[in-house]
């Protein structure tokens, strides 16, 4: 453990320290309510329901009130209630006011890269094919809803990163809910950052609804709100559980956790550069994990020197400290083969390879949502820029899942259709596996094709 004044980084020394103090960080669900939590949720219902309860209940009230229970919702969580659930194309005009020319710009910048990734991504997706009979159609999904986080903190961000890869897919109808602030005059707006950036995307429609009460409206539709086939976004833990709940009902992309990036560096590595990216992991909030596995202790204790001196004067610090004293860490892994399987173990969101002839261990990599090979590749640039989409899997589940691409637009329909001279080929198999399966009216069917021949 390295302490300096008030923030103590720890330093695992070894791979089965690091593998062992890794993976009891991470943090497990938490039901337990606040009790800000608590006196908001007292305001929304007469007794004081337990977290997974009062998800259920915000969901069905919404699905059975519509907008008034979307209105009375937003009144007892955030004191104040649209008038329109739907932003208006005067709300529109006022945020391209009160975004400045040169942030437009480097919106812009940002989506155009997103949509030449995507549009390059779309050429090595699954296609439409047909042969011998046999095939399948590749659809895109008619309407879908991106949640966009945010009030104090906002993604205009997530807007591109999220609403280009459908429109690349080719979805007809893209729709955004997002938590609307109380302004001063008394109505509730969304940021004008968010807006912005969904019109340079070419979003359809932006909802004024957050919570857990958006994701029961985009499943179910209200008056204003129709229904969307698929619910995509990150969002905070009644987010989170609203879509595990409503998967089913309606058509969910993942459930995400903390963000998460994990560093593998060597001596060559410069610590500066460690530690600010580190920091750039850290300052998201209070459960993020920012991890840094070094091949060399010189590396790892200077990293920490850096991450001192940048603090000082950092205006997310205390948050910053808090990621790396919860769920980061630093750990020195003296041989890189032992540093990238725990990485792989790990499977974090992003992973970053920051070690000599770093594009010679690409293929090392097993599992991780995103990979930034070198120095001039920072996992920052990733969340604006690059191109790929920055929504990636969490919590492990890149051993499993993908980083969001235009194939989640999409769904697959296969084709079967049979010639006559095949049927005759292949049916009698069919018949005697149907028969084993005591299915006989599959058998019959097909038995009663090859007699009629």
């Amino acid at each position: 453990m390295v302490s300096g004044t008030d923030i103590d980084i720890p330093i695992w020394r070894g791979a089965e320290a690091a593998r062992d103090q890794l993976f009891s960080r991470r943090r497990p669900d938490d039901d337990e309510l606040s009790e800000v939590e608590r006196r908001i949720l007292r305001r929304l219902f007469d007794d004081e329901p337990e977290f997974e309860e009062a998800v259920r209940r915000i969901i069905e009230r919404v699905h059975t009130g519509g907008d008034s229970a979307i209105r009375r919702i937003a009144v007892a969580l955030d004191g104040a209630a649209p008038d329109s659930l739907v932003v208006t194309e005067e709300e529109f005009a006022e945020a391209r006011r009160e975004v400045s020319a040169e942030l437009v710009a480097a919106l812009q910048h940002a989506a155009d890269r997103v949509r030449r990734y995507h549009e390059l991504q779309l050429t090595h997706a699954a296609r439409s094919f047909s042969s011998g009979g046999l095939g399948q159609l590749v659809r895109p999904l008619a309407r879908v809803g991106l949640y966009v986080p945010g009030t104090a903190a906002v993604y205009p961000s997530t807007v591109l990163h999220t609403a280009i890869p459908a429109q690349v897919a080719g979805v007809p109808e893209v729709v955004i809910a997002s938590p609307a602030v109380p302004a001063e005059d008394g109505t509730a707006k969304v940021n004008a950052l968010k807006l912005v950036a969904a019109e340079i995307a070419g979003v359809n429609t932006v909802y004024k609804v957050g919570g857990a009460q958006a994701i029961a409206a985009l499943a179910y539709g209200t008056e204003s709100i129709v229904a969307v086939d698929k619910i995509f976004g990150p969002g905070n833990r009644f987010v989170t559980a609203a879509k595990r709940r409503l998967y089913g009902a309606v058509g969910i992309d993942a459930i995400y956790g903390p963000t998460e990036t994990l560093i593998v560096a060597d001596d060559t590595a410069n610590p500066e550069l460690v530690a600010a990216d580190l920091l750039a992991q850290a300052e998201h909030d209070d459960f993020a994990a920012p991890i840094l596995i070094s091949t060399s202790e010189k590396l790892a204790n200077s990293v920490v020197s850096q991450l001192l001196e940048q603090t000082a004067d950092l205006p997310r610090r205390d948050i910053a400290l808090n990621a790396l004293r919860n769920r980061g860490g630093l750990a020195y892994v003296p041989k890189l083969d032992d540093a990238l399987a725990i990485a792989n173990e790990y499977a974090p969101e992003h992973l970053a390879l920051v070690v000599k002839n770093a594009d010679q261990r690409i293929g090392d990599v097993r599992n991780a949502g995103g990979l930034f090979v070198g120095e001039a590749s920072p996992e920052a640039l990733g969340d604006y820029v690059a191109g790929p989409s920055h929504v990636m899997p969490t919590g492990g589940s890149a051993r499993f899942a993908s980083a969001l691409n235009v194939g989640e637009f999409m769904k697959i329909t296969t084709v079967v259709q049979v010639a006559d001279e095949l049927l005759d080929e292949v049916s009698a198999d069919a018949e005697l596996i149907a028969r084993a399966e005591q299915l006989d009216a599959h058998a019959r069917s097909l038995e009663r094709r090859r007699r009629d021949r």
